[in-house]
C-alpha cells in the first residue's frame, strides 16, 4: 500500500497546521495512538480498513507513520485473513450494514479472528446498526473502543479534498427525468464535506451558487437546484454534530458551494503550470510517474515508479511555477551543482573550460555518471527529465501557438475567424486539441453551436460527431437557463457585449510580472477575493444560515488582513515563448515559501470552497497564492479533480448512452 507525504514541512510556521496535517493528526493520534491503552499499550496491531478509509489514510499518512503507531499489519476487512487471537485490532470503517457484518463475523463466537477490537467508523453510524453491534452479547466484552472520527475525504493536497464522487457529473446532469442516482451521489457528497467541518472542528457559514431563473414563468429544475441541495444537505449534517465535544457554537469559517457552471473553461483550457502541465501531457497514473534510470554496471536504463508528492522538495518549489520558469530554474540548480563538485568538474572539465554550452540533459547524465548519486540530485534529475519530455511535446504539438489562441478568446483578443484560420492552417492539429479549442469557442460563444454552424465547424475540424457531443454537453453544465441569460449578469460568459469580440475574463489589474501564457486565471479566483471582502452577491450566493453575531469572517479579515503583502517580482530571463507580462501574483511554490514566516501563526478565519463535478489544478494553485495574499487558509473540494481528458470523458458520459465505449477515448 502507497502511503503519500504527512506534510512534515509546513511553509505557515510551526504552530499552524494546514488542513491535511490536521487531518493526519487525527487519524494517527486521536485514532491509532488511542489505541495504545491498558494492556494493549505495549503490543502490535492489526489496522483493517475498507477500499474507502485505505485512501483516506493513504492520501493523509505514510506508511511509516502507521507503523510508528504500533501497526504491523494493514488488511482489507473484505479480504480472507489468518487468525491473530493474540493480537488487537483496529478497525477503521465506513458505518455501512456489509462493514458491520463483516465485523461481527470477525469478532463475534466463539474463535473470534482477533483478541479485542477498537473500532472507529468513518461517518456518522446508524442508531439501528449500533443496536445490531450490542445484540451479539459474545462481542460486547471484545469492543475497548466505539467511536464515529467523522473523516470520510481524501486530502489530496495540504489545501485540497475530495469526496471521491468520481461520477458526479453523470449521476447529477445525464438523466433529468431520473433525479434518485442524483440525489443519492448528494446525500454521500453532504455527509462527507460535513466530516470535513466535524473533524477540523470548524463550524462554516454556508453560502451557495442560486438557482439561476429568468422569471417566475420559467421553471426551476433539478439540475438548477444542485448547489442548493448540497448546502442544505451539508447543513442538516452539520447540525448533528454541534453536539460534539469542542464543536463551536457560533460560526468559525466560511464555505462557498459552486458548480461547474461558474467556469466551463478552466477544465479544458491548457494550464502552463508545472503541476498541471504534468497532468495534462505525461498520462501520468494519479501522481505516479514512470521513470528511466541508469542501469547497473552500464546494462540498459531501468524503469523506476516515483511519486510526484510534496515530500520532493523540487516539486514543491516547482508545482506552481511556469513551465518555462520551471525549466530555467532547473538547469540553474544543475549548473550550481556541476560549479560545486570538484568530480563533475574533473570528468567534464575541458568543455567547461572553453566555455561550452551545456544543455541541462548533459547536465542530468552527468550529475547521474556522479559515484556519490544523493537523494537530492536524484530528484533533480527526476524533474530535469520530467520537464524535458514536457517541453519536447509542446513543440511537437505546436502548444504555444494553440495556447496563445486559447486565451486570446478567453480574454477577448480572438474571435471565430481566428480560430476558422488556425483549424484550416493547422490540420496537424491532435484531435484532442482541436476539440478542446472547440470547447472554448462554445463556452463563449453558445450560439454559434447551433444547428447546421455547429455542423460546419465540426465538418472544418474533421472531428467525429462523438466529439461534438462533448461540446454539445457543456450546455448542461450551465443550467437550462444559462445560454439565454443576459449578458449584464456578473460570470455570464457572455462578458462583454461592448466589444466586436466577446470574453469570458476581464484581464486582472494591479498585479505584478507574471508569465505571457498565465494570463488566464480561474473565475474562483474573483469568487474567493469577493467573498473575502465582502462583496460576493447575496442574491447570486445566499447565506444559508444568518451568521450569528460574534462571525467575524469579513469584518475581521477586513481589519486584519487588508495591509499589503509584500511580494517582489522575481528576476526572470525571458524565455523566447513566455515573455514576461503583466503580474507575478504568488503562482510559484517559492513565493509562497518567501513569504511564509510567523505572521501565518495568526492566519485569519478559514476559507473552504467546493466546486461540484469536478476541480481542476489550476483551482487548486489559486487556492494556494490566495491563502498567501488573504493570510486565510483556502481549502478547495471537490467531487474529484479532473486532468481535461478525463473531464472531456465524463462529458462524453453524459450521453453515454448514444456511444460506444471506444468512442469515450479522445
Amino acid at each position: 500500500m502507497s502511503m503519500s507525504d504527512s506534510d512534515s514541512t509546513s511553509s505557515y510556521g510551526s504552530d499552524y497546521k494546514n488542513f491535511r496535517q490536521s487531518s493526519r493528526e487525527r487519524l494517527l493520534h486521536e485514532m491509532l495512538r488511542s489505541s495504545k491503552t491498558g494492556d494493549s499499550k505495549s503490543t502490535w496491531k492489526v489496522l483493517i480498513m475498507d477500499k474507502l478509509t485505505v485512501k483516506v489514510m493513504s492520501y493523509s499518512c505514510k506508511m511509516a507513520d502507521i507503523t510508528d503507531e504500533g501497526v504491523s499489519l494493514v488488511e482489507d476487512i473484505y479480504r480472507r485473513r489468518q487468525p491473530l487471537p493474540s493480537m488487537d485490532a483496529i478497525y477503521f470503517i465506513q458505518p455501512s450494514r456489509e462493514n458491520v457484518i463483516m465485523l461481527l463475523s470477525d469478532m463475534a463466537g466463539k474463535a473470534p479472528l482477533y483478541r479485542k477490537a477498537f473500532i472507529f467508523f468513518s461517518s456518522p453510524i446508524s442508531r439501528e446498526l449500533v443496536n445490531h453491534i450490542k445484540k451479539d452479547t459474545t462481542i460486547l466484552p471484545r469492543i475497548v473502543a466505539l467511536k464515529e472520527m467523522n473523516l470520510e475525504y481524501f486530502a489530496i493536497d495540504s489545501q485540497g479534498f475530495i469526496t471521491n464522487n468520481e461520477r458526479a457529473l453523470e449521476e447529477l446532469l445525464g438523466d433529468e427525468e431520473n433525479t434518485r442516482k442524483g440525489v443519492m451521489c448528494l446525500n454521500v457528497m453532504a455527509t462527507r464535506i460535513a466530516t470535513v467541518f466535524a473533524s477540523l472542528r470548524e463550524f462554516p457559514m454556508v453560502r451557495y451558487r442560486a438557482a439561476k431563473s429568468l422569471d417566475a414563468t420559467t421553471m426551476t429544475t433539478f439540475r438548477d437546484l444542485i448547489p442548493t441541495k448540497l448546502a442544505a444537505g451539508v447543513w442538516d449534517c452539520i447540525m448533528k454534530y454541534k453536539s460534539l465535544p469542542g464543536f463551536p457554537k457560533t460560526e468559525t469559517c466560511e464555505l462557498l458551494i459552486l458548480d461547474r457552471s461558474v467556469d466551463q473553461i478552466a477544465p479544458i483550457i491548457h494550464e502552463w503550470t508545472y503541476d498541471a502541465i504534468c497532468h495534462d501531457l505525461l498520462n501520468l497514473e494519479g501522481n505516479k510517474y514512470v521513470q528511466e534510470v541508469p542501469g547497473k554496471t552500464g546494462g540498459p536504463p531501468e524503469k523506476k515508479e516515483v511519486l510526484l508528492e510534496d515530500h520532493d522538495p523540487v516539486w514543491l518549489e516547482l508545482r506552481h511555477a511556469h513551465i518555462a520558469d520551471a525549466s530555467e530554474r532547473l538547469h540553474e540548480k544543475m549548473t550550481n551543482f556541476i560549479s560545486k563538485n570538484k568530480a563533475a568538474q574533473i570528468q567534464h572539465g575541458s568543455r567547461l573550460m572553453d566555455g561550452g554550452e551545456l544543455s541541462t540533459r548533459d547536465l542530468q547524465k552527468m550529475v547521474q555518471a556522479l559515484p556519490q548519486y544523493s537523494e537530492q540530485i536524484d530528484k533533480l534529475s527526476l524533474h530535469v527529465e520530467i520537464a524535458g519530455k514536457i517541453n519536447g511535446t509542446i513543440r511537437e504539438l505546436g502548444l504555444r501557438e494553440l495556447g496563445q489562441l486559447e486565451q486570446d478568446l478567453v480574454f477577448g483578443d480572438a474571435g471565430m475567424k481566428d480560430v476558422i484560420k488556425f483549424l484550416t492552417t493547422k490540420e496537424d492539429t491532435t484531435r484532442e486539441n482541436k476539440l478542446r479549442l472547440l470547447m472554448i469557442l462554445a463556452a463563449i460563444y453558445p450560439d454559434k453551436f447551433e444547428g447546421e454552424k455547429g455542423l460546419n465547424i465540426m465538418k472544418l475540424a474533421k472531428l467525429p460527431s462523438e466529439d461534438m457531443n462533448a461540446v454539445h454537453n457543456l450546455r448542461l453544465l450551465g443550467g437550462s437557463s444559462d445560454t439565454k441569460k443576459s449578458s449584464t449578469g456578473t460570470f455570464s460568459l457572455k462578458f462583454d457585449m461592448h466589444k466586436k469580440k466577446r470574453g469570458a475574463r476581464k484581464d486582472r489589474t494591479g498585479e505584478e510580472e507574471t508569465w505571457q501564457l498565465s494570463r488566464f486565471y480561474p473565475m474562483i479566483e474573483e469568487l474567493i477575493e469577493k467573498l473575502h471582502k465582502g462583496e460576493l452577491s447575496k442574491d447570486e450566493y445566499p447565506c444559508l444560515n444568518d451568521p450569528s453575531q460574534t462571525f467575524h469572517g469579513t469584518s475581521q479579515t477586513a481589519a486584519v488582513n487588508h495591509a499589503p503583502v509584500s511580494n517582489p517580482a522575481q528576476s526572470k530571463r525571458t524565455h523566447k515563448w513566455a515573455r514576461p507580462r503583466n503580474s507575478d501574483d504568488g503562482y510559484s511554490s517559492d513565493s509562497i515559501l518567501r513569504h511564509a514566516s510567523s505572521d501565518f501563526k495568526k492566519m485569519g478565519q478559514r476559507i473552504f470552497v467546493f466546486i461540484i463535478g469536478g476541480a481542476t489544478r489550476s483551482e487548486l494553485r489559486v487556492c494556494h497564492k490566495l491563502t498567501t495574499k488573504l493570510k486565510r487558509e483556502v481549502v478547495l473540494g471537490s467531487s474529484s479533480i479532473d486532468d481535461p481528458p478525463q473531464f472531456i470523458t465524463k462529458l462524453k458520459m453524459l450521453t453515454a448512452h448514444e456511444l460506444s465505449i471506444d468512442d469515450l477515448q479522445i
